[in-house]
Formats: structure tokens, sequence, C-alpha cells
């Protein structure tokens, strides 16, 4: 059932018990596993969106810490430590 590349022994391990319980409970539906990981056509747009999604999200996370460093001092003076 698996092939020699340990990355696709566990998704075929979890289709095979997924199915198998589908069938359990008298269902029709079943899934599937493909072998190709990723897509692998190039394709510009997906990057910029992909990189500038991942870039907004960095700015939200880093405006947010430095308030979390200072409230950690207030409370450090507060209690004298």
């Amino acid at each position: 059932m698996c092939s020699p590349e340990p990355i696709n022994c566990f998704p075929v391990l979890v289709n095979i018990l997924s199915n198998t319980f589908l069938r359990l409970l008298n269902s029709t539906a079943r899934f599937r596993v493909w072998s190709e990981l990723f897509y692998t056509g190039e394709n510009p747009e997906l990057k910029n969106y992909i990189f500038f999604g991942l870039f907004t999200y960095l700015l939200v996370l880093a405006a947010g810490l430095p308030p979390l460093f200072a409230m950690s001092s207030v409370e450090d003076y507060k209690v004298k430590s």
C-alpha cells in the first residue's frame, strides 16, 4: 500500500481507515488521496498573493508584540520585582 517514501505512508493509511469507517457506517461517500503534493505550475500572481498575505500577517504580528513586552515590564514594576 505504501511506497518506500515515508511521506506518502501516513496519508494512505488515513485514507484506508477513513474509507473503512465510512463503509462501516453504510455511507456512500469516499475519500481520495493524490500523490502529487503541491501544484507545480508557475503562477506569479499566486506568488504575489501569498507573499503579500504573509507580509501583512507578519506586520500585524510585529505591531502586537511590543505592547506585550511593555505590559510585562509594567507588571514587574507594580509588584516591585
